[in-house]
């Protein structure tokens, strides 16, 4: 595949037909979307999914119920390093997307994020390195960048740790890089900006206000409304992550996936609530914003390394992205209970 020319449809599905794959996180809000993609497009996917006693499959229960599916199940935990290398054994490439999320909760109990989100890390790239695997793709997030000292922001952005969060997964992309450095090992460092669409959870700001307006709120209650974000569709980023999968110009390096538009936080929930067809209002509520030291007020991506290197281009206008997910969560209410909408 050509580093700056897209590929076709069909070439891409002949690309990963037969080729046997490794998602972390894979029954999550993107790793599920990237498991579909891949199975889509012939790939044989080993899903490593958190153990859970009651065994309930979320986003990955059509796969299961498939008997003619590419998908298998694997439970385990990125912290232990015995069962990741089982995953990973055989594999030609490993998608980690793996890791403990939201930055209310590393407030509370940092230490977590650590070993979930830094040593998981460390489990994951120790085990590529040991089994030879031709690519890890590894989960970054733009909040690493904290606020906007330059916009849009590249890759070269100074890294900020205003959270504890943002702090393990400075930590995990530099684990995951240090494997390039000092053994070679070819790996991607992924950068998301703020992806949304249908499966996200109620903890980020588009579900949650989505939730609240389809189950009949009159008033929308918000931290800082005026902080911007730069949102990308779910199935987007997913198709990014394939791009940069066979992109050799990436291998080394960090790529972000981002629109290069950003909107505030004020703004985007007025077009939910046009999205929505409902009625609202939005009150800022002082109690749900960050500590004043932690709050990222600008987030906008630089995209150039993903459309110049692996031919990437969003194609999820956030109008119809926002419609859609609109749509799926009116469908879906009954999976946002209303003590979890918060910001």
């Amino acid at each position: 595949m050509s580093n700056s020319t897209p590929a076709s449809s069909s070439r891409q599905a002949a690309d990963w037909a037969g080729r046997t794959v490794l998602v972390t996180g894979a029954e999550g809000f993107i790793g599920s979307t990237l498991v579909d993609l891949l199975a889509a497009r012939g790939a044989h996917v080993r899903a490593l999914v958190h153990y859970k006693p009651y065994g309930h499959a979320g986003h990955l229960a059509h796969h299961l119920a498939d008997p003619h599916s590419r998908v298998e199940t694997i439970a385990g935990d990125v912290r232990d390093p015995g069962r990741v290398a089982d995953a990973v054994a055989g594999c030609d490439t490993v998608f980690h997307l793996a890791a403990l999320i939201g930055i209310p909760y590393s407030y509370d109990s940092p230490g977590a994020y650590v070993h979930t989100n830094v040593v998981g890390t460390e489990n994951i790239a120790e085990a590529c390195r040991h089994h030879q695997v031709r690519r890890l793709l590894h989960t970054s997030t733009s909040e690493v960048y904290g606020t906007a000292r330059t916009a849009p922001i590249t890759e070269d952005h100074p890294l900020q740790p205003q959270s504890p969060y943002s702090a393990s997964k400075i930590g995990a992309d530099m684990m995951a890089l240090s494997h390039w450095h000092a053994f070679e090992l070819p790996v991607t460092v992924v950068r998301p900006f703020n992806t949304y669409g249908p499966r996200q959870s109620a903890r980020a700001v588009i579900p949650t206000i989505l939730a609240q307006l389809h189950a009949g709120a009159r008033q929308i209650r918000l931290g800082s409304l005026t902080p911007t974000r730069d949102f990308t569709y779910v199935t987007d980023t997913a198709a990014g992550f394939l791009a940069l999968a066979d992109c050799d110009r990436a291998v080394g390096h960090s790529v972000n996936l981002g629109t290069g538009q950003e909107i505030s936080i004020g703004d985007l929930a007025e077009s939910l609530i046009a999205a929505s067809g409902r009625d609202a209002e939005i009150v800022a509520d002082e109690s749900r914003m960050r500590p004043s030291g932690s709050e990222v007020q600008r987030l906008l991506s630089d995209n150039s390394r993903a459309r110049e290197w692996a031919g990437w281009r969003p194609e999820v206008s956030l109008d119809e992205g926002l419609r859609r997910t609109s749509d799926w969560i009116r469908d879906n209410l009954h999976l946002f209970a209303a003590d979890r909408y918060q910001v």
